[in-house]
């Protein structure tokens, strides 16, 4: 049968996955003790398991989805075994009836034949007899019947459980295969990736690239949303290819102990992506190219939720770049502005700062790189991401001053805390990963 085909063919590729596992395996195995060492595996190499790792995964979902149609197709109603099963007890019910109808007919012709006068003739009684016995042999062959067809509908039943617990089975082992082969195909990726960032690229240096904040109220108030400016300002007197900008937003309850960061949403949005789009999870957005002297502005919108306690907040950004060549860099320093939070319905905040930006490109770029647009975003910050958070080295000093107005003095805590949750803001001769080269 076809389905049987299926499961067979499914069923062999799980059993075989973990052969293939082990071929793939060996390596980005761990290392063996020194008596057993051997070379490290080439970057090449690492590529070719990790293809395969991928080759393997990838036909262990495809088996696990042909396991799944056999399995829905099992337990459907509309199976041919269940079908094949529903007939069998059908048939089964149907003699029951016969054989109860032929018991009533058994007691039916002896009631007659007690039933005859006593001047019956000696033909009616005979008849009567031969009734009798008629209606006891149609009940034995209809007795015969009934257990006859109750044993087809139990092993018409039996095997189409059979199947769909066979059906069960297979697809927990193409599973396990799946799960298998994705920590296979897992460990080959970051055997690999790890690999290529350990082999090491050029260095990320200090550079004269300044974010700097202009335009945020001394003040927030929970329930309201407040629009200020972030201005990029590349002074490295050389064109830059992929230029990012960092945006993060830290808060604290009154009391400085509690982060109310959950409470804060920062958006951006410039003249060409006028569109706000919430700033990503990575607090990093995408200015994309800007020629040596340009500077571009992207407008933030700062939006506190209505439950969102009094307390005091900072919102910290920084800048680097990749260029197309690998190298990399950006401000060792970072730009803060703080301010308090009031609660809900305490009035608006008071505007800190020049308040210079307009939300749109001040600057000559040559393009729409320094506009911030989504595409040249993405362009921007995959070169980042590879220098990301983790690569970064966080430098509180000087750069933590408040830029924001004189009332709203963040502690150096929350500073510092925010510091290290936009993982540095700085790029301090760093190394970077040569994947992200070509960003």
């Amino acid at each position: 049968m076809k389905i049987r085909r299926i499961l067979a063919t499914a069923v062999a590729v799980a059993v075989t996955t973990p052969a293939a596992l082990l071929s793939v395996t060996p390596a980005f195995a761990d290392s063996k003790p020194a008596a057993e060492a051997q070379a490290e595996p080439t970057i090449e190499e690492l590529e070719k398991a990790a293809a395969e790792a991928q080759k393997v995964y990838d036909k262990a979902v495809a088996a696990q989805k042909a396991g799944y149609e056999v399995l829905e197709t099992a337990l459907s109603d509309e199976a041919p075994l269940a079908v094949a099963a529903k007939a069998a007890r059908k048939k089964a019910d149907d003699a029951a009836a016969a054989r109860i109808a032929a018991d009533q007919a058994v007691t039916d012709a002896k009631a007659a034949l007690a039933a005859l006068p006593d001047t019956a003739t000696d033909a009616e009684r005979t008849e009567a007899e031969k009734a009798v016995t008629g209606a006891e042999t149609a009940a034995a062959a209809a007795a015969t019947a009934e257990a006859d067809a109750k044993t087809a509908a139990t092993e018409a039943g039996t095997t189409s459980d059979d199947a769909r617990v066979a059906a069960a089975r297979a697809y927990g082992v193409l599973q396990k295969a799946v799960a298998d082969a994705l920590a296979v195909k897992t460990a080959a990726d970051e055997a690999l990736a790890k690999a290529r960032e350990e082999e090491g690229g050029p260095d990320c240096v200090p550079a004269n690239l300044r974010a700097t904040l202009t335009g945020l109220p001394a003040s927030v108030v929970a329930g309201t949303s407040t629009t200020f400016s972030l201005r990029v300002k590349n002074g490295t007197g050389k064109t830059l290819d992929a230029v990012s900008t960092y945006a993060y937003v830290h808060a604290t309850d009154a009391s400085g102990l509690k982060t109310t960061d959950r409470y804060m949403h920062l958006q951006w949005s410039t003249a060409a992506s006028p569109k706000w789009h919430a700033v990503a999870k990575d607090y990093s957005i995408g200015i994309g190219a800007l020629k040596a002297g340009a500077q571009t502005d992207v407008k933030l919108r700062l939006t506190a939720d209505a439950k969102a306690p009094a307390g005091n907040g900072v919102v910290l950004t920084s800048a680097d770049y990749v260029n197309k060549d690998g190298s990399c860099g950006g401000d060792p320093g970072m730009d803060t502005s703080a301010f308090t939070v009031k609660a809900a319905g305490a009035g608006s905040g008071t505007t800190g700062g020049s308040g210079t930006g307009t939300g749109g490109s001040t600057g000559s770029t040559g393009g729409a790189g320094s506009t911030g647009e989504d595409k040249t975003g993405s362009t921007g910050t995959s070169g980042q991401q590879a220098q990301g958070s983790a690569s970064r080295e966080a430098s509180t000093g000087g750069g933590l001053a408040s830029t924001g107005s004189s009332d709203a003095t963040v502690p150096l805590g929350i500073a510092g805390a925010a510091a290290v949750a936009l993982g540095g803001a700085a790029v301090l001769v760093v190394r970077r990963r040569r994947a992200g080269a070509g960003a």
